[in-house]
């Protein structure tokens, strides 16, 4: 097993990923293999040998001197692997989730946003996809090693089985209590907080708080919905299986107006609430406030991610639709 283990983790398995994918080092590099696409993140060391423990990769590689240069061979997989990179990124969930929000069904939206699957078989099929490529994106540009993938996939595949009897409960906890907003808040700032730390800084950190800043956003935000009855509920069981209006022209400039200016509200929000967060953070333990070191800090990064995603969240699911009835695009 523990051979097994030593296996999975050599980046020489990860170069070999690369190279069936057409990805190869420049000339210059050198004969030695190369894990990773993104050297300053990750690839083996001079002698070929296996990357460090995930989490350490950043000072590893700039203390190994690794080029940075690559050659692409097939483009296909390339641009493949950079979509697919994105569906794991900001980017991704500040497009497609509001987009499906505001444009498709709400009640759709707060299924993929909690649980990702809905109904079962067809969720199911677009995590397998989806996730199925982020893994492998994540081999291509050499962030991880095939043990951080399959370790992920396996912790996945756990959770799914576990909670699958109680994913009726989770969606309707949104109305079940008024002290929803207080759990949907302290719970994942904890978490957040107490995340595991390493000896060098990495940015999975604050990605993390980003994702569960921006859930538990979505999440305060269908309830306040509720709470305040600004949107029914669905009188169908199944509202993504209804009739699907004709695809007119009035239709799709709805939707792109719709769209345009709800991601402007919600990029205006998130500007404003970082600014803002940050300089009441900065102030508050006498930091420098151009100091970008600063925001890597525990008790900076994690509560000024977490107040600006939570915003988002709120604005993209309350605000945002508020805002579009007001100027009659609803």
């Amino acid at each position: 097993m523990a051979q097994l283990v030593r296996s999975l983790r050599d980046s020489r398995l990860v170069a070999r990923f690369q190279r069936r994918c057409g990805l190869f080092p420049a000339p210059q590099a050198g004969p030695q293999e190369q894990g990773a696409s993104r050297p300053p993140r990750a690839g083996p060391d001079k002698g070929g040998s296996r990357g460090p423990p995930n989490g350490l990769r950043r000072s590893w590689a700039s203390q190994a001197n690794v080029q940075e240069e690559y050659i692409v061979k097939n483009y296909f997989y390339y641009y493949l692997f950079r979509f697919s990179a994105a569906l794991g990124q900001e980017v991704f969930y500040i497009t497609f989730l509001p987009f499906t929000h505001w444009n498709v069904d709400p009640y759709l939206s707060r299924r993929l946003v909690i649980i990702w699957v809905y109904p079962f078989v067809l969720g199911l099929m677009m995590a397998v996809v989806f996730s199925t490529l982020v893994c492998l994106s994540r081999l291509y540009t050499g962030m991880h090693t095939v043990l951080d993938v399959l370790g992920g996939v396996l912790i996945t595949a756990t959770l799914i089985a576990i909670t699958y009897p109680a994913w009726p409960l989770i969606d309707s906890l949104h109305s079940a209590s008024p002290v929803l907003p207080v759990c949907v808040i302290v719970v994942p700032f904890l978490l957040c907080y107490h995340y595991p730390v390493s000896d060098a800084y990495t940015p999975t950190r604050a990605d993390t708080t980003t994702i569960l800043a921006a859930g538990a956003g979505v999440t305060l935000g269908l309830w306040i919905n509720h709470f305040f009855q600004l949107v029914a509920e669905p009188a169908q069981s199944l509202p993504a299986l209804r009739s699907i209006p004709p695809l007119t022209r009035a239709l799709v400039l709805q939707g792109l107006a719709k769209f345009t200016v709800g991601l402007l509200l919600v990029l205006l929000v998130r500007l404003l609430v970082q600014k803002l967060s940050l300089q009441v953070l900065f102030s508050w333990f006498k930091v420098v406030v151009r100091n970008k070191e600063a925001r890597r800090r525990l008790e900076i990064e994690v509560p000024y991610k977490f107040v600006t995603y939570t915003s988002v969240g709120i604005c993209a699911t309350t605000f945002v639709p508020l805002l579009h009835r007001v100027l009659g695009l609803l």
